[in-house]
């Protein structure tokens, strides 16, 4: 197989970040599962990912994560449950370049094993649309449909349930705590609001923004809360879905680094832009010319 195929083999994928720009929720399921209304955008600080053929069915890490064992890291288990599911006996092996920050709030994990369905259902000609893989990416976890959805959105049901949305695409700077928000712990919180009314799209471009998360994670992590102090002295400072990344939206570049460099002494940061439509599918649309 040639690896300079335009197919995309050994080439350089994005798996990139998002923000949740708000995040209600308006009520919980038999199950469990909270009901959420929310807004993804995505922003150009990415993963990458490239793959390999291999001559078996194997799929592999290059390099595994460390603390992570293999087959329980999302890229290959997105990767089996491709075989699985249309019974493809091709292999593969993944390297990841591991740029986003892990228990952030970003999206990174997600993101991954979305860019391993889209590009693996591409090299190994599946011809799954993009509605069976976002089914199968919701078996995965809840934020990876989002990121083969491809466009900034507003969410519903669990965050699967998408619309695409146009918003405005600005600077951000992102402050990582140094503390891992336990997730489940924040939606098991006794004091966490799960009755807020559902609102609408026109509400939200309005300004109602608000993340119904942010008050139990700022009194479980105290990092959160004070990053979000510091961050606030710069621009609206946000929490983005459960943490413990917070993030604040600059109208230039200029503005987004002065915040970032003044921030970075005390602080893990990043500076970014916020694109409405995923640098994966922007990839995807002109092969994988990079």
């Amino acid at each position: 197989m040639n690896l300079e195929s335009d197919l995309g083999w050994g080439k350089k994928w994005p798996a990139p970040a998002k923000i949740n720009l708000m995040l209600r929720i308006i009520g919980r399921r038999a199950d469990g599962y909270h009901l959420l209304q929310t807004v993804f955008q995505f922003i150009e600080l990415s993963d990458w990912l490239s793959f390999y053929p291999v001559s078996d069915s194997s799929v592999k890490l290059r390099k595994p994560l460390l603390g992570v064992a293999e087959n329980d890291d999302l890229t290959v288990r997105a990767a089996k449950l491709l075989q699985r599911e249309t019974g493809c006996r091709l292999g593969v092996e993944i390297a990841v370049e591991k740029n986003l920050p892990m228990g952030g709030g970003l999206g990174g994990g997600s993101s991954d094993a979305a860019t391993v369905l889209l590009v693996l259902n591409r090299l190994w000609g599946l011809n799954l649309s993009i509605e069976q893989l976002m089914a199968l990416g919701l078996s995965l976890g809840a934020d990876v449909p989002v990121f083969v959805f491809g466009y900034a959105a507003w969410g519903e049901g669990v965050g699967e349930s998408l619309t695409k949305i146009d918003l405005k695409e600005q600077w951000v700077v992102i402050i990582k705590p140094d503390c891992h928000v336990n997730t489940k712990q924040i939606f098991s919180s006794d004091n966490l609001t799960r009755d807020s009314k559902s609102i609408t799209i026109d509400d939200f471009i309005a300004g109602q923004h608000n993340n119904d998360c942010l008050q139990v994670v700022c009194e479980a992590y105290p990092q959160v809360h004070q990053a979000l102090a510091d961050l606030s002295v710069y621009a609206e400072a946000r929490l983005t879905g459960t943490g413990a990344c917070v993030y604040a939206l600059f109208g230039s570049e200029e503005q987004a680094q002065f915040a970032c460099q003044a921030l970075s002494a005390n602080w893990h940061t990043y500076v970014s832009r916020c694109v409405n439509e995923s640098p994966l599918l922007s990839c995807m649309k002109v092969g994988a010319n990079l």
